[in-house]
């Protein structure tokens, strides 16, 4: 995973190009008047979502993880903690949707830590890096308003 902020990608020189762009465009073409919904970059290649949200209590969701996609989420207003986990997907399946929607939902691992996102700030999940998204922070249930970059993994590597 990789943690930065959209004003400051000079920080993470070693962004790839494309996850770079993603971010990039979000920055130059999302703004408060941006209706919610599902908008194409570049097909089902680099699409991303944007939505208004609400954060709940950590106990409340179950993590998840993704096989084909790379999630590039940024706060654009609200804060929301983010619980990831450093180790592989290896607790109990709760609800694979792999095959048709590219995401699992898996028993929360004990290993779980919380990092909180303020607005501008951007998180990148690589195929099978565990994450939580809109846990409350202090118990504080707040809105989020949040982009949700998809970029499939494969291609990274076009040209």
């Amino acid at each position: 995973m990789i943690l930065g902020n959209i004003n400051h990608l000079r920080l993470v020189p070693y962004l790839p190009s494309k996850i770079k762009q993603s971010i990039e465009y979000i920055k130059d073409n999302v703004n408060i008047n941006t209706p919610i919904g599902r908008y194409d970059i570049d097909g089902d290649n680099m699409f991303f979502i944007l939505s208004d949200s609400t954060s709940r209590h950590i106990h409340e969701a179950n993590p998840e993880y993704h096989e084909k996609y790379i999630d590039v989420q940024i706060v654009l207003e609200g804060h929301e903690g983010m619980a990831i986990c450093t180790l592989p997907p290896y607790t109990e399946v709760l609800d694979d949707k792999l095959e048709e929607n590219d995401i699992a939902f898996i028993k929360t691992p004990k290993e779980e830590t919380i990092l909180v996102l303020h607005p501008n700030d951007f998180i990148v999940f690589l195929p099978h890096e565990v994450h939580k998204p809109l846990c409350a922070i202090d118990d504080e249930i707040v809105a989020v308003r949040k982009v949700v970059v998809k970029i499939a993994f494969n291609y990274l590597y076009l040209k």
